[in-house]
């Protein structure tokens, strides 16, 4: 009977009733990325029938052969992911020195200095464009990859994500153990810090790749020359103003998300512990 029981219990209906909306909210989620494939699939009269089409169509190779005639797609690609993954490793390996310092260390205007940095997450990134250009093109760097790596190397989200994190997962005592036995700040914080905070950042890391990888005003300011363009730079050559070829452009799309996907999915299980992690505590 108590085997029952407990059975009974687990398809109870407040359950069945969190699995269902849980299902529906992921079929919501999918769905544009599930149209997005139909189109990347159809030609232009078939997209624009009443109804439209919802199932999968024959011409996905065909459209995406025209994606590259038109446009660099695998250099493209690679840009974009040297120029994601330079960035996500630089701000992963500096935010964490930063949250480090703020979380762990004492030193004079502490308080002040991190409030400062949050102050900057209020400001628009679209305000710094004018000056960041006129840097840029001081330096020299138009054209160059250095004018996206550099400038995304910190940011203040990354900085406080870190230190919130380190704050909480890192304890006193096994900084204070450390420094009695003789290990330097740096020490402590590669040997001890980073794998206790794996989770962090795996978050940070997603969230950071994702952004630079789908950024395209700045890319299309500092990055004229086709040979260097990203693939968010590189697709907007796709839309023809006299003639758009919406299976073509959904075909590039399509497969510029792939890559997103695939890193999501290989760091998905830091990433879903980091914030289990932050639920049990909170």
């Amino acid at each position: 009977m108590a085997k029952k029981e407990v059975g009974a219990s687990k398809l109870s209906p407040k359950k069945m009733l969190v699995y269902l909306f849980l299902t529906l909210g992921s079929l919501t989620s999918l769905f544009p990325f599930y149209y997005m494939l139909v189109m990347a699939t159809r030609q232009n009269r078939e997209i624009n029938q009443v109804p439209p089409p919802f199932t999968p169509g024959s011409d996905l190779v065909s459209n995406f052969q025209k994606v590259l005639d038109n446009i660099d797609f695998f250099g493209a690609i690679w840009n974009t992911f040297f120029v994601a993954s330079s960035v996500t490793i630089g701000t992963l390996f500096l935010c964490s020195l930063a949250g480090y310092t703020f979380s762990k260390l004492e030193f004079k205007g502490k308080t002040i200095l991190f409030t400062m940095i949050l102050v900057t997450m209020m400001v628009p990134p679209q305000l710094g464009l004018i000056p960041q250009y006129y840097i840029i093109t001081t330096l020299g760097w138009l054209n160059d990859f250095r004018a996206i790596i550099i400038p995304g190397l910190i940011n203040a989200f990354g900085i406080f994500w870190m230190r919130q994190y380190m704050k909480e997962s890192v304890p006193y005592e096994i900084i204070e153990s450390a420094k009695i036995d003789g290990c330097s700040n740096f020490r402590i914080y590669w040997n001890i810090v980073v794998p206790m905070c794996l989770p962090a950042f795996a978050t940070l890391g997603i969230i950071v790749f994702m952004h630079v990888w789908n950024d395209f005003l700045w890319p299309l300011v500092v990055l004229r020359d086709p040979s260097v363009h990203t693939i968010q730079v590189a697709l907007r050559a796709l839309n023809d103003a006299r003639l758009l070829d919406y299976g073509m452009i959904m075909s590039g799309t399509f497969w510029a998300t792939v890559p997103l996907i695939v890193v999501f999915l290989l760091f998905n299980r830091l990433f879903i512990e980091s914030l289990s992690e932050g639920a049990v505590k909170s």
